[in-house]
C-alpha cells in the first residue's frame, strides 16, 4: 500500500473526526483563504485565478445557506446576509473588483469570529457542567 501525503491525510482526519460547529468554522476559514486567493489574482491579473477562486468561495457561501436550520429567527437573517455575500461576490467576479472582495471578506471576517466565540462559550458550558475533559 502506497503511503500517501501526511498532510493531506491530516487534513483528511481533520475533517472526518470535526465537530458541526468546527466543520462551520473550517468552512468560514476556506472561503476568506479563497477570498485573498481571488484578491491576489485580481492583483497579478490572472483571470482564471480570479474566477476559480472566487466561484469557490461562491460555493461556501452556498453550503453555509443550505446547512441553515430555518426554523430558527437568526437562520433567516443569516440566510438574508449569505444571500448578500453571494451576490456581492459575482459581482467582484464580473466586475474585476477586489473593493467587494474586501467587503464580503469583512463579512465573513465577522461571521467567523463570531462562531468561533460560539464554539468557546459551549465547550465552557459544556466543561463547567460535565466537571472533567
Amino acid at each position: 500500500m502506497a503511503v500517501g501525503n501526511p498532510y493531506q491525510t491530516y487534513k483528511q482526519n481533520s475533517v472526518n473526526t470535526a465537530s458541526p460547529g468546527e466543520l462551520t468554522l473550517m468552512l468560514y476559514n476556506g472561503c476568506l483563504k479563497f477570498i485573498f486567493q481571488a484578491k491576489k489574482a485580481i492583483q497579478e491579473g490572472s483571470i482564471e485565478e480570479r474566477n476559480t477562486n472566487i466561484q469557490k468561495a461562491q460555493k461556501i457561501v452556498q453550503e453555509l445557506m443550505v446547512t441553515l436550520n430555518m426554523d430558527l429567527e437568526v437562520s433567516k437573517n443569516m440566510m438574508s446576509l449569505y444571500d448578500y455575500c453571494n451576490r456581492q461576490l459575482m459581482e467582484a467576479n464580473i466586475k474585476n473588483d477586489p473593493a467587494i472582495l474586501t467587503e464580503v471578506e469583512e463579512f465573513i471576517t465577522d461571521f467567523r469570529n463570531t462562531w468561533k466565540q460560539v464554539i468557546q462559550l459551549n465547550r465552557q458550558k459544556k466543561y463547567s457542567e460535565g466537571g472533567s475533559v
